[in-house]
């Protein structure tokens, strides 16, 4: 790898929410300044220590705020080390130059797994019978306690987590039907079904793996637990606003649902010093967890390998693969010139304009791509080092452009 115009040495990296030693070590190995902290920041906790980093790393707690977009100067890119992004400012991130990158993957066998073993607890009551037995009273009864072979899980949002669900629960001899906005492919012995409500009303689970957007925020309320089959169970292991948490209430103090597994909730504690309450506390067959899908020591270390490895790969050569608000660009290192990076508003005639300075100094291009989205372009070009710098400082003077700098 060439000398970077930009020294490895002087790139500062922020960490927050006690991210994974793993990312900390591939960080430093690279050469690159890395501090953080333990816990979440609050908006002026995060201007005031991570302000100046060219790197900021996140979990679920650290909200990135337009206002902190606009005081970082220097920021580049933002790691999420979780499979969500919905904490950051994608569109203003994306409008500022700075990449976001996350682990869509990484602990998509955590949450499937913890997701199947509350079924089966749920299915036998296992949660009260373990409370009954630690402030003993020995209560053992089969009323009421089912195997889960044969019954039905409904899965709402087939995605990364949904799909690795169907496929644990088919394993179980459960039949899976599922919800999504978008045709999937069934895996295994799944069917697909059009409507939400024939997935709840046919359904003696539902488990939600959906993303925390205007449309997902409540999609499960009085109506929708109302029409589940009397007698079923309702998993949440995706977003905590997905549910309405009163509607959920009602629906198992009616007994119209026989229990309940929920591990996030619409207001979280920033740490774990901070005090917890929510209406489900002490109802009968309710398990309650704090948002542990992800937190395993697998699953947090593969996440820090993963976004750790693509945040390197950005500052490295400019590679924007799986980056969840930029184009997509991976252009191979050349051998000889140097490398420019520039993020543009998409509006036409940028590409021409970048060509024409190229051409009026002379330079020769060795390699050149460009993508777009419907905000911005991501231009990657590599050319001749001897005009490089003019050509850096002319791009940069246009009015389309939002960032540009030379990599190498």
């Amino acid at each position: 790898m060439k000398e970077h115009s930009f020294p490895r040495a002087k790139i500062k990296i922020f960490l927050a929410e006690n991210i994974h030693s793993v990312a900390w070590e591939l960080l430093r190995k690279e050469g690159f300044q890395v501090e953080g902290s333990k816990s979440a920041l609050s908006e002026a906790d995060l201007i005031a220590h991570a302000k100046d980093a060219h790197i900021l790393g996140i979990r679920s707690k650290t909200k990135v705020t337009k206002k902190f977009l606009s005081e970082a100067k220097k920021l580049l890119s933002v790691g999420c080390f979780c499979i969500g992004t919905d904490q950051v400012e994608l569109g203003d991130a994306g409008l500022r130059g700075v990449t976001v990158f996350n682990a869509p993957f990484s602990n998509t066998r955590s949450v499937a797994e913890m997701v199947l073993c509350e079924i089966v607890m749920l299915a036998r009551r296992i949660g009260d019978r373990n409370t009954l037995l630690h402030a003993g009273k020995w209560d053992k009864s089969s009323t009421n306690c089912r195997e889960v072979r044969g019954k039905t899980l409904g899965i709402i949002g087939y995605g990364h987590i949904g799909s690795q669900v169907s496929v644990l629960a088919e394993s179980f001899g459960m039949k899976v039907i599922y919800y999504d906005v978008v045709t999937k492919m069934p895996i295994g012995n799944s069917s697909q079904r059009s409507k939400l409500e024939d997935v709840l009303k046919d359904s003696d689970f539902v488990t939600l793996h959906v993303p925390d957007t205007n449309q997902t925020r409540n999609m499960i309320g009085s109506e929708q637990l109302k029409s589940m089959k009397k007698g079923s169970y309702l998993i949440n292991a995706s977003r905590g606003k997905v549910v309405d948490i009163k509607a959920l209430k009602s629906a198992l103090a009616e007994a119209h649902l026989s229990g309940a597994a929920i591990d996030v909730f619409p207001e979280e504690p920033e740490s774990n010093s901070d005090p917890f309450k929510s209406e489900l506390q002490n109802i009968p067959n309710v398990i309650l967890t704090p948002h542990l899908g992800g937190s395993t020591e697998e699953a947090q270390e593969n996440i820090g390998v993963e976004v750790a490895t693509s945040i390197t790969r950005f500052i490295n050569n400019g590679s924007s693969t799986g980056s969840v608000n930029f184009p997509q660009v991976d252009l191979p290192v050349q051998s000889k010139g140097h490398r420019i990076l520039n993020v543009h508003k998409n509006v036409p005639g940028v590409l021409k304009d970048i060509n024409s300075i190229i051409s009026d100094l002379g330079a020769n291009i060795e390699a050149q791509y460009l993508a777009t989205d419907p905000q911005i372009g991501y231009l990657i070009v590599d050319l001749d080092k001897k005009v490089s710098d003019q050509v850096k400082d002319r791009i940069k003077e246009l009015p389309t452009s939002i960032k540009t700098r030379i990599l190498y």
